[in-house]
């Protein structure tokens, strides 16, 4: 599909009033993204898991302006108190979709969200945050359309699936990696000669096929730092411009892809392991060898790493890690080894977490209407 496919329809119904309401988890890339071209296009392609614990719920409240200004009207609610501080993000958001919800300036919009995680710490809030967004102003638009009660069932797929890629693609222009968060459980974001349907558009699900070793796959997160992010991913992906390893890094991605998609059909955990560990780590190289460089792990992050290497060497288990834009740890294992690398979690790894402080999740299906 082509950006020109998902400029809007005509809309047929007058609501006066209303609200909407959707869920959508983070997501965790295993081949991760780093650096983006012109609105929002990905360097390089990346593959997630989608998680189920780790969620933003976003209600929508929609009230038709007494008069039609030219200027958006919104307010943000989060965690039960007022935010001024979203603000500005969900203008630029706002901005970069109007073209494709006109109606956005026709109503005045108060957005209630919470997430079951803490903001900014590097566990991808702003993508379960603006696909929620999306997904609900998604649903606007299609309580605009007035529906075809005649619609075969056929019809009415190709309707859902519509629906899908444009709250994807939508996701996309308010945080890259929100595209990821409309679906479940593994999904593709970038145009992928051996993926297809994959685009640079917007995620789609990842329906090549997977051994039983990666389903009920569990991710513990360990929050060893809640704290704001020092460089904001923005920031990061741009100083991928003029990058001296930019290049390679884009080429080595487009491999993994290749890679993993032979080791998800495998089952090939270590293979695996070594895959997922070295994208973590080239992840963070490229932040430090950026310019200006940054580093954001943190001296527990590395404390963690080590002690996994070392009970991994020890036990022969298959527990590996991923690390996001931050410094907690994403402790990676199989659903048949959960009891023994759980009990390894909580007696040597919580001890390096703020306030002893970590998630329990596992891979999860995508997002659900409220």
């Amino acid at each position: 599909m082509k950006e020109t496919q998902f400029l809007p329809r005509n809309y047929s119904n007058n609501i006066a009033c209303g609200e909407v309401a959707w869920s959508s988890p983070s997501n965790i890339a295993l081949v991760k993204y780093w650096g983006k071209k012109k609105y929002q296009i990905p360097q390089n392609q990346s593959i997630s898991f989608t998680l189920d614990a780790c969620k933003t719920k976003t209600k929508l409240h929609f009230e038709k302006k007494d008069q039609n200004n030219d200027g958006f009207s919104f307010d943000v609610i989060f965690e039960g108190a007022k935010n001024e501080g979203f603000k500005p993000k969900i203008e630029t958001f706002f901005k970069r979709i109007d073209a494709y919800l006109p109606f956005l300036k026709t109503y005045h919009f108060t957005i209630e969200t919470s997430n079951t995680f803490p903001h900014s710490s590097g566990i991808a809030s702003s993508a379960s945050g603006m696909s929620a967004l999306a997904l609900c102003l998604v649903d606007l638009e299609k309580q605009l359309i007035a529906s075809d009660a005649s619609l075969e069932e056929q019809d009415r797929s190709v309707e859902e699936d519509y629906f899908v890629k444009k709250a994807s693609f939508l996701a996309r222009l308010g945080s890259g990696s929100a595209c990821r968060s409309i679906e479940g459980d593994i999904v593709v974001w970038g145009e992928h000669d051996e993926i297809e349907g994959s685009s640079d558009l917007y995620g789609v699900r990842y329906l090549e096929e997977v051994h039983e070793n990666f389903k009920n796959y569990h991710d513990t997160i360990l929050l060893v730092d809640k704290g704001e992010k020092q460089v904001s991913s923005t920031v990061g992906h741009d100083l991928m411009h003029g990058h001296p390893f930019a290049k390679e890094r884009f080429g080595q991605a487009e491999e993994n892809i290749t890679k993993i998609k032979a080791i998800l059909k495998s089952g090939d955990l270590k293979a695996f392991i070594a895959l997922i560990e070295s994208e973590a780590l080239t992840l963070h190289a490229m932040m430090m060898t950026s310019m200006p460089y940054f580093i954001l792990m943190k001296p527990n992050t590395l404390e963690i790493i080590n002690k996994i290497w070392a009970f991994r060497e020890e036990t022969g288990l298959h527990i590996g890690f991923t690390l996001d834009a931050g410094a907690n740890v994403h402790v990676l294992y199989p659903e048949n080894e959960a009891e023994e690398i759980y009990e390894f979690i909580n007696t040597e790894l919580v001890a390096y977490c703020q306030n002893g402080h970590y998630i329990c999740d596992r891979i999860g299906f995508g997002a659900c209407k409220l």
